[in-house]
């Protein structure tokens, strides 16, 4: 998943990547790498004038001031993709400090000069290290986020007096700053007995001392300020740290995900054709998991990445706190998920991705390295989970289009009127009426299209009229409305969708569970039906449920996965023995259930004698469609939230973590 999601953004994406490519192929990496400067002559002669008439330097910024009128978006866009061919030099950090002179409201040369790539910038977000507590600025506790740089042990940073006409004067220094061994203009915190401020200040009036960089690509550099004499329009009081830490946490994460997108398609594309045993390394089920759980990473810092340059765009209309809460999101998901797939990646790659030939350790020191500029992940973690604690949500909101008034409108009358019903009249009335499962064909479901579907969950919710949960009763019903008879779907499928009958799967037994073609249950063919022998494992609800869904050998001359037929098998039939299996909680949520001569009728075989592993399949696809709907911001997070708030001690990193993948999955 990328940033890019319009048609804009795309071409925008596409646009970029050429440039990219043309003018930072692999060598210019290397060459960076290489350099005394980290490459920095390069990037001021080539690549800086490149950004500039390309007009990636100013897509943030306004016309006025040299750039090119768009957003925050529109140059998350453009970071994603420089990151990914790890574009090396100034370009993230002069962006940065661009966007941070935007958002105080600084016009004119100042900002135009990092617009046409005549100057470099950088904005410093490590304080010093040091024995005394963090400082309230960088590194500073607040309730609203981390900060900059988390919660460390991290010094004084910059320390200022007032001076003259509103100015400051500013002494201290800072720790590791990207780019500023190569910025003309460096942006940097000041603390002052009012609090906090920052300032621009010209390179050349700082000492300015190169540091070794875990990135060899881009240089860092420790600041200092030796009693600096700063006049009142080089002090930046249109913006506050949890500002600057929102428009890093944006930039930086943008960059996170073109690394983590770099590494997911490097590391899947060597697995289809490096072969082990005579195959595919990409067919072993250890290297297929960990590419997937890299896309899941990958996938989750971008929608999380997204958000918070959306939330950071004035037309958003998110207040102060939604900007702090989807920025700490992003900065908690983005770092870590490029971290995890540079080394995933590496771990693919095996002997060759573990040579200095192969180009993925410098994605991991670049990846390593914006982990260790943005702050702990804890602290970011915490910060969400603070502002989950006192309410604050980022709503997911579609735009819709065309036709969405007057379907609206049609859908909230017809709401209306179940509204006010209770019980198995309110059952009745969303069976009959589609809603249960709207996506189903009629008279079952109401054939709604993918619009209409998002309408009738957002006038769900606002109405109070919410669809229960079917439980395996909604892998049921579609199973049945494929393949079942015309009697079976007549007798089943309104009694499941009104509750009348609870459903359990009876598909997994002890020597079949993801091989489940392997099952040994055996249906014996009798005078007008089956009697079907054997046991099966990990049956949820068995002991609630009216019937179940039983796949079973017919026929095992056949091969595997012929030769099964599946069956509806009633629960309270004579020989069925369900015995609870307690698990390590101490709970019981799952059942073995044994089955003795149990008689199943002719009439509840759901389509042909020995074709029942195609209607298994489709059961089981569904099963993780129904699944996947419970994984939103609202499953679980919320009473977790209210349990937390009951505690007098929560380790709010943790709770974090949940608040972080649950919105960035909603």
């Amino acid at each position: 998943m990328a940033l890019a999601l319009t048609e804009e953004h795309l071409q925008l994406a596409e646009s970029v990547r050429g440039w990219a490519q043309r003018s930072s192929p692999p060598e210019t990496v290397r060459a960076a790498a290489d350099s005394q400067d980290g490459g920095t002559g390069r990037y001021r002669e080539i690549l800086a004038p490149g950004l500039a008439e390309q007009g990636l330097l100013g897509l943030h910024l306004a016309e006025d001031d040299g750039g090119q009128g768009f957003g925050l978006g529109e140059l998350a866009v453009a970071a994603e993709e420089l990151g990914r061919v790890l574009l090396p030099g100034g370009f993230l950090p002069t962006v940065l400090a661009s966007a941070v002179l935007s958002a105080a409201g600084v016009t004119g040369k100042l900002i135009a000069g990092l617009a046409d790539g005549s100057r470099l910038g950088a904005v410093s977000l490590v304080p010093a290290p040091g024995p005394g507590p963090a400082s309230p600025g960088l590194a500073g506790t607040g309730q609203a986020g981390p900060g900059l740089a988390g919660t460390g042990q991290a010094g004084p940073g910059l320390a200022g007096a007032a001076g003259q006409d509103g100015g400051l004067v500013v002494d201290g220094e800072t720790g590791p700053v990207l780019g500023g061994s190569m910025a003309d203009l460096i942006i940097l915190p000041v603390v002052t007995g009012a609090g906090e401020s920052w300032v621009a200040l010209d390179a050349v009036d700082l000492e300015v001392t190169p540091l070794d960089s875990l990135d060899l690509t881009r240089p860092l550099a420790s600041v200092r300020a030796r009693q600096l004499t700063v006049p009142a329009d080089r002090v930046l009081s249109g913006i506050a740290s949890q500002q600057v830490a929102g428009l890093a946490a944006v930039l930086f994460g943008a960059e996170a995900c073109g690394i983590a997108d770099w590494a997911v398609h490097t590391a899947s594309e060597y697995a289809k054709i490096r072969e082990q045993f005579g195959r595919p390394i990409g067919q072993f089920q250890a290297v297929k998991h960990r590419c997937a759980r890299m896309l899941i990473a990958a996938e989750q810092a971008a929608a999380a990445v997204w958000d918070a340059a959306r939330a950071l765009s004035p037309a958003d209309g998110a207040d102060a706190e939604q900007q702090q809460f989807a920025a700490a999101v992003a900065a908690a998901l983005a770092a870590d998920a490029a971290v995890t797939c540079a080394h995933e990646c590496i771990q693919v790659l095996g002997g060759i991705g573990y040579t200095w030939e192969h180009d993925a350790h410098f994605y991991y020191r670049r990846a390593m390295s914006i982990r260790a500029l943005l702050g702990p992940t804890a602290d970011w973690r915490a910060a969400a989970a603070r502002l989950a604690l006192d309410g604050v949500r980022r709503p997911v909101r579609l735009e819709l289009g065309d036709g969405e008034s007057e379907l609206r409108a049609q859908i909230r009358a017809e709401l209306a009127a179940i509204a006010p019903l209770q019980g198995k009249e309110r059952n009745h009335a969303l069976a009959t009426g589609g809603w249960v499962m709207p996506h189903m064909p009629k008279p079952w479901g109401r054939g709604a299209g993918a619009l209409e579907q998002v309408i009738i969950d957002e006038e769900m919710r606002a109405s109070g009229v919410r669809a229960y949960n079917l439980a395996i009763g909604a892998w049921v019903v579609p199973a049945l409305i494929q393949y079942g008879s015309k009697e079976q779907q007549d007798r089943f499928l309104l009694p499941t969708l009104r509750l009348d009958y609870l459903w359990c799967q009876l598909f997994s037994e002890p020597g079949a569970g993801s091989d489940l073609a392997g099952l040994k249950t055996r249906a014996d063919r009798v005078d007008g039906g089956w009697k079907i022998t054997g046991q099966k494992i990990w049956t949820s609800l068995a002991r609630e449920a009216s019937w179940a869904i039983c796949i079973a050998r017919t026929n095992p001359a056949e091969p595997r996965h012929d030769g099964i037929s599946y069956f509806l098998l009633d629960m309270h039939a004579p020989g069925v023995e369900v015995r609870p299996l307690r698990d390590i909680t101490g709970g019981q949520a799952f059942n073995q259930v044994f089955l003795d001569g149990v008689f199943v009728p002719d009439d509840c075989v759901v389509g042909e004698i020995n074709k029942g592993w195609k209607i298994a399949r489709t059961t089981l696809a569904n099963e993780r469609v129904a699944l996947s709907q419970s994984w939103t911001f609202g499953s679980g997070v919320t009473e977790l939230l209210a349990v937390a708030k009951a505690a007098p001690q929560f380790a709010a990193a943790d709770i974090g973590e949940l608040v972080c993948d649950g919105h960035a999955i909603d």
